[in-house]
């Protein structure tokens, strides 16, 4: 395409928003008019389920649930007087605990202040507060942020480190919608016992954020933990951000949470409209079907170019993979839909997989995310009239043509700043681009019941697990691998069971591995008494 039909293309495609400083250009998209008038009758179904969504429809069939998000961020949308006032009263709690803490109100029962926190979740529970921490965080905040979001010991260990002499003044949050997900309550006992064995009082330093009447509220409340926040069935937990999962966290960093909510609201009223070519989420939805050709036949690469941004690609995995890797539509038929996400930021990529981007295999559409402020302060000229920023600036209008010329399609998004607004209107956009996709391709975006199979299949491991330390207590002398796996009720599970007492040994648990771990049923296992 010469340069004057690129420049009218551009204009004919460059989406913006003057009362929010919004540029979405979809420009080097490589769609025809012809594919976006086939595309109108999807987007008119699309456009009504949102509304329904907003109104309060089952919106979630498998577990009979609303898909409420949108109403985190103005409760008039909510479909009754007592979900609103809900929303409004948690909001008001969070604030007040935020300014409790901050001035010292609710402290340590040594006195002084909290000076961190140590945020236990996983998922959405950790993923948006991750992202939003790293993004809007000031350099100097009221209080430091910690996560464990993971099972992993090693990991455990290395945040405890992290914190140090501090842990009598940092603030426990756990978050946990039922309270019984395995990693948070890991995460949770292994924290408990840290402040046990330094002779710390763990219900003193401890809030929960979890569903009512759940297993983890009912612990606080038996332990006397310093408060209780909310997690509604009608929040998942990849749309969580805006709720308490993420705006506690928040607002003890000392981040806008008014401002974060207030920039969802108005990306949500722009996305709202049944107007495709003037609703910003609908154009993203138009460009991710047509590069996939609505069965996610190409991944999505996302590159901010900013530092802040730098989980923003991490946060969009949970939100598009989960929401869209379905393997039926809601007709029943097996469609295997989705769409992989990945990233890191800009310029970094240009040092690490943009070359196969070019040259190598066309799998991929990429979205750009310009900053248009280089920074807070004075600007610096590295050469004359030349700033750092007008390099990064460079390295991504160069990567976009550079792509372009290899007719590689992206997508490119233009925020003023990194603030709360911009994060609130970022977050809020993905969320509504997700709902009209999955309506276009007619999945359920808002059930995973892959997640579920997962979790159900950990949870048998740790079933045969016990029915293995069971059998190897018994014995009276070591057994096969053959024999143990007989005797556990697992001989279909062999090599689970394999694993299993290899990873034991590993960790000194007193069992005794005999024979060549390179033949398996070789070996001798037994207890050591």
């Amino acid at each position: 395409m010469d340069t004057a039909k690129l420049w009218e293309r551009y204009q004919n495609w460059l989406y913006y928003n003057e009362g929010l400083g919004f540029y979405l250009d979809v420009s080097r998209m490589s769609f025809d008019d012809a594919f976006v008038e086939q595309m109108k009758p999807k987007f008119d179904k699309a456009f009504k389920d949102i509304k329904a969504i907003e109104a309060g429809a089952i919106a979630n069939p498998d577990e009979n649930r609303m898909v409420g998000h949108y109403w985190l961020r103005n409760p008039d949308l909510a479909p009754t007087p007592e979900l609103k006032q809900d929303i409004v009263d948690t909001q008001q709690k969070i604030l007040n605990f935020q300014q409790q803490i901050h001035t010292g109100a609710i402290h340590p029962p040594s006195g002084g202040k909290f000076t961190d926190i140590l945020s236990i979740g996983i998922g959405g529970s950790a993923l948006g507060p991750q992202f939003v921490a790293q993004a809007l965080a000031p350099q100097n905040p009221p209080m430091r942020i910690h996560f464990i979001d993971n099972t992993d010991p090693a990991g455990i260990d290395r945040v405890i480190a992290d914190i140090g002499e501090r842990l009598e003044q940092t603030l426990v949050a756990v978050i946990s919608k039922s309270g019984g997900t395995p990693e948070t309550r890991n995460g949770m006992l292994e924290v408990k016992k840290v402040y046990e064995d330094r002779g710390l009082d763990f219900a003193t330093h401890a809030v929960a954020i979890t569903g009512t009447n759940s297993k983890l509220e009912t612990i606080a409340k038996t332990e006397g933990w310093l408060t209780t926040f909310p997690m509604r069935d009608w929040v998942g937990g990849r749309t969580s951000e805006l709720s308490a999962v993420g705006l506690v966290a928040a607002a003890l960093q000392g981040i806008n949470i008014q401002q974060m909510l207030e920039g969802a609201k108005m990306m949500d009223a722009l996305t709202i409209k049944p107007d495709l070519k003037n609703n910003p989420a609908a154009l993203l939805a138009l460009s991710w079907y047509f590069a996939g050709n609505g069965k996610g036949e190409k991944d999505m690469v996302i590159l901010p170019y900013k530092d802040s941004l730098l989980l923003f690609s991490r946060y969009l995995q949970q939100l598009i993979m989960e929401s869209l890797g379905k393997e039926k539509d809601l007709d029943g038929n097996i469609v295997n839909q989705g769409i992989a996400v990945y990233g890191n930021k800009g310029s970094t990529d240009q040092h690490a997989y943009v070359q196969q981007l070019r040259e190598g295999v066309n799998n991929f559409f990429l979205t750009f995310v310009e900053v248009l402020k280089d920074r807070d302060g004075e600007t610096v000229e590295i050469e004359p009239d030349v700033t750092s920023g007008d390099y990064l600036l460079g390295f991504l209008l160069g990567t976009r043509q550079a792509l372009y010329e290899k007719q590689r399609d992206s997508i490119t998004i233009t925020i003023p700043e990194v603030n709360e607004i911009y994060v609130g209107a970022l977050i809020a956009l993905y969320e509504r681009a997700v709902s009209l996709y999955g309506s276009l391709v007619n999945i359920n975006a808002y059930h995973q019941p892959g997640v579920e199979a997962g979790k159900k299949a950990a949870a048998s491991v740790l079933a045969i697990q016990n029915r293995v330390m069971e059998v190897l207590t018994e014995a009276t002398s070591s057994l096969s691998l053959v024999q143990l796996a007989q005797k556990a009720n697992a001989t279909d599970e062999i090599e689970t069971v394999y694993k299993i007492v290899r990873h034991l040994a590993a960790n000194e648990r007193n069992i005794i591995l005999e024979g060549n771990l390179s033949q398996p049923e070789s070996l001798k296992i037994a207890k050591q008494n």
